[in-house]
């Protein structure tokens, strides 16, 4: 039965115990459901051929069997296989295949298998997530098939396209502009066609990356008419009722009058807002304040499908039992993995997290999936294993970031030490040393910082200022990263900054008996004693 059609019945309790009756578990009970999943996993996937070729004629025969057996997998172990879209070598036969970034410049591209049955608990899932963005206690939603969703996602194979697809299954809400058309609009025909339509028929539900609504929502004014003059205005509120005409023209004039700018919640009244994606956290005030609601973190993955929501308390994402089976690697233990490739880290298990502490997620897809004990590279901080508001005896999760050795720019880009490289190599530059992390403007917004020391000759001979490197290597990475390009076209980002340091500068950090472990994002004691060196070297006059 559909869920529109369970709608219709209106018994809003059975429904509610079925899509979102996993809050309700105690923890015995949801490991119980994890370890019965994982078994039938292990199952499938051990007699495919995919299975064979890590477990080479070995027998997995219970769940610590399995975890001591089966290495901590990346990418890479699968990419052969996957990249060939070899459907004969998988656990079940895949229904469709979603797309994502690797690794720009040397592996653009990865790509995931997802069966029926991933499917049908992708739709489930989802259904709870809409649930939950329009609740404000336990049992309480308000959906209904005369709803509209702003348009706001990446079409297929991107991982967001499932969601109108599988959602149209269940329940007839309106995508403004309509799937098939908005596939065909650029971003920005696709929010000025979805706003003109929200005028004329309301906007229900928004969803998309943080970064992206955020963008949609500050472009609001004008892209709903505002600034617009005769003709255009016109054409824009052509066929809007006459009650939203008033509200839209009194809502003008006061906005005129305190000289502010029109705000989204001055005109619609969002049931539910959902946000995906990475640096959510300095996106939802702002987004709140646009809309009047905050919106509901969720996360989803090319990989894992979605796995986490937040409830009616927006006070961290509780993971869906049935979509995967959850190992945390413990920060410290990542990090001895990330200085040593062949360290196997200790995992814990959802009943084993420390409220406070961080992790790196290890993810077993479930329902005959690919990937086994991967490393899908992003961290969580346990916040809490029970709630009394939520009134939930399981762990909930904040998302933390990408692992420091990817540099995630809102949700956009996966920078690497190896895309870094490259894009200075094939700029030409005569750059010696370098060393990169990821820090945030003033308003919190995410950017690349880069420290660069040039060659000395090349200094003397060039008199190489610090905007012609950010300039040379923005070209480069937008050459390499179709994703990062897409920041500057989409967003209106430009994510680069260059600090130029004095020739010698790494030689000194060295000399006093510190080196940088990684490039990218090194530890915070690595980079403390890096800056007091700089801050030592601008304070005589040094730094250029």
């Amino acid at each position: 039965m559909k869920f529109e059609e369970k709608l219709n019945e209106g018994n809003k309790q059975e429904i509610w115990d079925e899509y979102c009756g996993f809050l309700d578990l105690s923890m015995e009970d949801y490991m119980t459901i994890q370890k019965r999943l994982l078994l039938e996993q292990i199952d499938l996937w051990s007699k495919s051929r995919l299975g064979q070729k890590f477990l080479k004629e070995k027998t997995v025969s219970d769940i610590e069997d399995f975890r001591n057996t089966i290495p901590i997998t990346t990418y890479r172990d699968y990419s052969d296989v996957l990249l060939q879209k070899n459907k004969d070598m998988l656990p079940q036969d895949p229904v469709l295949w979603i797309q994502t970034t690797w690794e720009g410049g040397t592996n653009p591209v990865k790509v995931a298998p997802y069966t029926k049955s991933m499917l049908e608990t992708y739709k489930k899932n989802m259904m709870a997530c809409f649930l939950l963005s329009t609740s404000e206690k336990k049992g309480d939603f308000d959906i209904s098939a005369k709803d509209h969703i702003l348009y706001a996602l990446a079409p297929l194979p991107f991982a967001t396209g499932i969601l109108p697809v599988l959602l149209k299954e269940e329940i007839d809400i309106k995508f403004l502009p309509p799937v098939e058309e908005a596939q065909n609009l650029s971003f920005s025909e696709r929010n000025k066609k979805g706003f003109k339509l929200g005028l004329k028929q309301g906007i229900e539900f928004f969803f998309g990356l943080g970064s992206v609504t955020y963008y949609v929502s500050k472009s609001f004014a004008s892209l709903s008419g505002g600034g617009q003059k005769g003709g255009s205005l016109k054409q824009t509120l052509t066929g809007v009722s006459l009650d939203r005409l008033l509200k839209y023209v009194k809502t003008q004039r006061n906005c005129k009058k305190n000289g502010t700018s029109m705000a989204p919640k001055d005109l619609f009244q969002l049931k539910g807002f959902m946000c995906a994606g990475t640096d959510n956290q300095y996106y939802k005030d702002d987004l709140e304040d646009l809309w009047g609601i905050r919106p509901m973190e969720l996360f989803a993955g090319t990989e894992p499908t979605i796995i986490g929501t937040e409830t009616w308390t927006r006070s961290g994402m509780y993971f869906f039992p049935d979509a995967c089976f959850y190992e945390f690697i413990p920060d410290d233990e990542m990090e001895k993995s990330l200085a040593d490739p062949s360290y196997q880290p200790k995992t814990l298990l959802m009943d084993e997290v420390v409220p406070g502490e961080k992790y790196e997620i290890v993810l077993t897809v479930l329902k005959g999936g690919a990937f086994v004990r991967y490393r899908v590279g992003d961290m969580y901080r346990c916040v809490g294993k029970t709630n009394k508001e939520d009134e939930t005896f399981i762990p909930r999760f904040q998302y933390v970031d990408r692992i420091p050795t990817i540099i995630d720019i809102a949700g956009f880009t996966r920078i690497t030490e190896t895309s870094i490289e490259t894009a200075m190599d094939l700029s030409g530059l005569n750059i010696q040393n370098w060393v990169a992390r990821k820090e945030y403007l003033d308003e919190k917004r995410p950017l690349l910082h880069i420290f660069v020391e040039m060659h000395k000759d090349s200094m003397v001979t060039t008199g190489m200022s610090q905007q012609i490197i950010k300039e040379h290597l923005s070209i480069y990475f937008r050459y390499l990263d179709h994703d990062y390009k897409d920041l500057n076209i989409i967003l209106g980002m430009d994510p680069l900054k260059i600090t130029l340091v004095k020739h010698g500068t790494f030689e000194q950090f060295e000399t006093e008996g510190d080196s940088f472990s990684r490039k990218v994002n090194p530890p915070l004691s690595e980079m403390n004693h890096f800056l007091r060196i700089l801050s030592g070297i601008r304070e005589d006059r040094r730094f250029k």
